[in-house]
């Protein structure tokens, strides 16, 4: 469980929105940039290279589908 204290000061690093806490997947999600941070030993990492986007799914009532992110190189 993540502390409510601390998800309310952090944020995305990409855009500064506020996130999101998923216990189910223990992610982080900015529904902003469609992003989901992995939290891993308890400990949130909010690395850009580390998030997976989020791909808008047709249905609402389905999970929407988390493809990997490939940071770019150039």
């Amino acid at each position: 469980m993540l502390d409510k204290s601390l998800l309310e000061i952090m944020v995305c690093p990409h855009c500064k929105g506020g996130l999101t806490y998923n216990a189910q997947d223990q992610e982080l999600v900015c529904k902003v940039e469609q992003f989901a941070y992995p939290i891993r030993d308890g400990i949130p990492v909010l690395l850009v290279e580390e998030a997976r986007t989020i791909a808008q799914s047709g249905d609402a009532e389905h999970k929407a589908d988390v493809i990997s992110m490939k940071k770019d190189e150039s």
